[in-house]
């Protein structure tokens, strides 16, 4: 059978022993998505190693992966130039995304912990088959750490855990307690966190190659390198049980919560030209997951693996947006409820004939959302406060989502592997109008089918080749349909008659490796029929009630492009295991992203006038590089380096953006000293030295500069 990924794994294979004594359960291979797809894997051990500041940190060395950071306390990953409402994020497979994710970078995979989690698994291209709506760029799956099952364990076992972070860049003090414990056949982990980030100090301002000035934002300290605008608080928990049936299966009940504090949004504090204490911060951005599931094998050949949940999701943000100047305070307040239904299994191998096989792997999903939403404005100087006619979104309005799917494989002689599949999706908006903020209803339903092929074939021991193409599609949620908010380029408003996205993944990727070498090399074309960009508005077409819309320098509006959009790109990966306990890890990213222009055409002919632009944050050229060296008995040290190349193709909205320097985002090079020790699971200390060289950078499209020298230092300690 061809084998799902020859570079799913990481430096860590090199004489690798596991980090916990944790069981991983079920018959099920991990990364199933990955199976013949380009695909990445983050574990553990990368996690203790690089010392990531966040989740989306954590993806930084992944092919194909580039992290854009809106602000310190945020971040979101972008997979082949998509990001946002185009990526679909999982945690223990129920998903993340909610009807109120907006368009281009978002904070939510921030609100994953990453101490809870034991691995991160990417697949790049489009993923609608298994994953519905949203997945055009690919999916992000966080797996989390489990609770102990230990085989040898007669009675009762106990091991607690602390785990402190420190530092330098951004004063951050970090401490995490956890405790696994079995008793017989029932199993435990949990923990509670906490986190205390200060400003964060960045080697200097960020120059645009068009005029040497720096970008808008952020800005800086008299020092000129502390970023004002940074720096947040943080409390984090998780308790999960599971029981082991026996025979492989098991059940689970879970609970995950994340409290972020204080986070300014740094391009918004204070906003582009306005007075230097304006600032629009994050008060409370809290998210909340609980559920309960089944784990193993049913039925030996039509279920011979089956995961099943039922979950409950809140996600809750309290905006402030002060303007002392103008003696007034705005609030905003959001919860969205996601109440889910999953279940995905795979069938056991059936025997067709001698050297043909067939796999089949099948599952459906529904989750609903409901929304509450309200604002307030306060006039500081009379103490008085009204509530607005509307919030961010439409109060009261619902969003579901789902579909059934199912996934054929067939094997012919173990040399050639023949995939397909099929979805049948649906989603369904609503909302109540709003007279008085002229604000439309929306009653909408949209059938979605997406289909996939794919072809692996060895071409020699070693080598595998593959083909698929990828139907994926996005219906419109409701940040498309009802919101009105401050973005970066500008006050971007609803539009209720949009249409869903749809986009086809044709890509070409080859596996090969040899002894001690393995490597892999994709090429992709993902056009887009109907994809959703911000058009520019003028004052006069801003609704009523929509003060800050007309008050803004830029606003846009939602559309649809007609015609086309295109994403081209190449990918390139390498892993060697070098002798005496040496790894060396390398990793290229390309893309090229155009489309037609979302302005209309001027009624005067002189007006130059492009018909396609850049589509927005497209990453520039990008890579990585890491040489690592493990000993047998704990230690470790090594040098990693992040790169990417100036990026100057910029979208009509980029022009605006105070994050984009003026001519766009220059290229930069960032080395890395890594440390450690490893006592098998007992202890590990970990030491990063990061921006050996000082370097004033950002990656394209972020609000917050990279941080300068500085120390990270992990202390980890387990009875």
């Amino acid at each position: 059978m061809v084998a799902p990924a020859i570079l799913a794994t990481s430096p860590a294979v090199a004489g690798a022993e596991p980090i916990y004594e944790t069981v991983v359960h079920g018959d099920e291979p991990e990364g199933e998505d990955a199976r013949g797809r380009a695909a990445s894997r983050v574990d553990r051990r990368d996690i203790q190693e690089r010392q990531p500041r966040s989740a989306p940190d954590a993806l930084r060395y992944e092919p194909g992966v580039f992290v854009q950071q809106t602000a310190h306390g945020q971040g979101s990953a972008f997979v082949r130039g998509r990001t946002g409402q185009q990526t679909v994020m999982l945690f223990d497979g129920i998903r993340l995304n909610n009807s109120t994710f907006r368009q281009g970078p978002n904070q939510y995979f921030f609100t994953l912990d990453a101490s809870t989690i034991r691995a991160i698994d990417v697949v790049r291209g489009s993923a609608s088959v298994r994953h519905g709506s949203d997945a055009i760029g690919g999916a992000i799956e966080a797996l989390p750490i489990e609770a102990p099952l230990w085989p040898d364990i007669d009675g009762f076992r106990a091991s607690p855990r602390s785990v402190l972070r420190l530092s330098s860049a951004d004063d951050m003090v970090g401490q995490r307690f956890q405790l696994d414990w079995q008793w017989d056949r029932l199993g435990f982990v949990g923990g509670a966190g906490f986190r205390s980030v200060g400003l964060l100090e960045s080697g200097g301002p960020v120059l645009g190659p068009a005029t040497g000035r720096p970008a808008a934002a952020p800005r800086f300290a008299d020092d000129g390198r502390t970023q004002l605008g940074t720096g947040f608080d943080e409390l984090t928990f998780d308790a999960r049980s599971e029981y082991d049936l026996g025979e492989g299966r098991r059940v689970v009940a879970a609970l995950y919560g994340y409290r972020q504090y204080d986070a300014p949004r740094t391009d918004q504090c204070p906003p582009r030209l306005a007075p230097h204490d304006e600032c629009l911060e994050y008060d409370e951005q809290f998210r909340t997951l609980a559920y309960a599931g089944f784990r193993g094998p049913v039925d030996g050949t039509i279920a011979a693996d089956l995961r099943a949940s039922v979950s409950y999701q809140r996600q809750h943000e309290l905006r402030s947006l002060r303007r002392p100047a103008s003696h007034t305070l705005g609030l905003g307040a959001d919860n969205v409820d996601t109440y889910g239904v999953a279940a995905r299994a795979r069938s056991g191998t059936l025997r067709l004939a001698p050297g043909l096989d067939l796999a089949i792997r099948y599952g459906g999903d529904v989750y609903h959302d409901r929304v509450e939403s309200a604002a307030w404005l306060t006039f500081t100087d009379v103490d008085v406060t009204r509530r607005l006619s509307r919030g961010q979104y439409l109060d009261g309005a619902t969003y579901t989502w789902g579909g059934f799917w199912v996934e054929p494989e067939i094997v012919v002689a173990d040399d050639l592997t023949i995939s397909a599949g099929a979805r049948l999706g649906a989603s369904a908006a609503r909302a109540p109008g709003e007279p008085q903020s002229e604000s439309a209803p929306v009653d909408a339903t949209w059938f979605a089918p997406a289909a996939r092929a794919g072809l692996g074939w060895v071409v020699a021991d070693r080598l595998v080749l593959h083909v698929n193409v990828d139907q994926a599609y996005r219906t419109p949620n409701l940040d498309d349909l009802t919101s009105r908010q401050q973005t970066g380029p500008g006050f971007q408003f609803e539009n209720a008659e949009l249409r869903p996205e749809e986009a086809l993944t044709v890509e070409t990727g080859a596996e090969w490796g040899l002894a001690r070498v393995t490597a892999e090399a994709w090429a992709y074309w993902t056009p887009m029929w109907g994809a959703i960009a911000r058009a520019p508005r003028e004052a006069s077409e801003c609704p009523a009630g929509a003060e800050a819309c007309r008050g803004s320098w830029n606003r846009f509006q939602l559309v649809n492009l007609p015609g086309r959009a295109d994403v081209f790109g190449v990918e390139f990966s390498m892993l060697a295991a070098l002798p005496a306990g040496f790894a060396l890890r390398q990793t290229l990213a390309w893309a090229w992203g155009e489309g037609p222009n979302p302005a209309g055409r001027p009624a005067d002919p002189r007006v130059p006038y492009r018909e396609s632009l850049p589509l927005s944050r497209i990453p520039p050229l990008n890579g990585t590089f890491e040489l690592m060296w493990r000993a047998d008995w704990g230690l470790w040290a090594g040098a990693a380096m992040r790169w990417a190349a100036g990026q100057d193709r910029l979208a009509l909205q980029d022009l605006s953006d105070a994050r984009i320097p003026e001519g766009g985002t220059p290229g930069f090079a960032v080395l890395d000293l890594r440390l450690g020790y490893r006592l098998r699971r007992h202890l590990v200390v970990g030491l990063v030295i990061e921006n050996l060289a000082d370097a004033a950078y950002r990656h394209h499209g972020s609000g917050v500069n990279g941080p300068a020298r500085g120390a990270s230092l992990t202390l980890e300690a387990a009875l």
